[in-house]
């Protein structure tokens, strides 16, 4: 487990920046805390360093939202307004989850048992003006990955 005190909006895309490019195909991220405390701030740093230019906007709406590059597609789920967890199912939920991809979830906990198990849990919770992350490694992968992470 690693913890960061972040700042601000810049040095939370810069945290998930620094983990996207240490992050191989096949990584499942679980992203967890309360609405607005930058969930998908840290999705887009992440999005973007991979190439994207596009915006990067939350799939509150569309559940998910996926952007496909070279060798790797990141799918990023925001499973907040999911009312039914078998609507993953429906939606071929299984099939997101290849040695291709990274998988970004927000609200994880809505997903149930028909989600894999994350190789990686981050944390971020309120801490006065800044934000707490704590990065949390289920894989020994994923517990070499935190240790480089150097962003303060």
């Amino acid at each position: 487990m690693k913890k960061f005190t972040i700042k601000n909006e810049t040095a939370m895309q810069t945290l998930g920046s620094e983990l996207a490019k240490l992050c191989p195909g096949n990584t499942i991220i679980h992203i967890k805390g309360e609405l607005g405390v930058g969930k998908t701030t840290f999705a887009r740093g992440f999005i973007q360093s991979t190439g994207h230019q596009g915006a990067v906007k939350s799939p509150t709406y569309t559940l998910v939202e996926s952007y496909p590059f070279n060798n790797l597609t990141i799918h990023h789920f925001d499973l907040y307004r999911l009312s039914d967890a078998e609507e993953l199912e429906f939606m071929g939920i299984r099939d997101y989850f290849t040695q291709q991809t990274i998988v970004l979830i927000e609200w994880p906990d809505k997903g149930g048992k028909l989600l894999p198990a994350p190789g990686l849990t981050i944390n971020i919770d309120y801490k006065s003006l800044e934000r707490e992350v704590t990065l949390i490694p289920h894989t020994e992968a994923t517990k070499n990955i935190i240790k480089k992470i150097t962003t303060h």
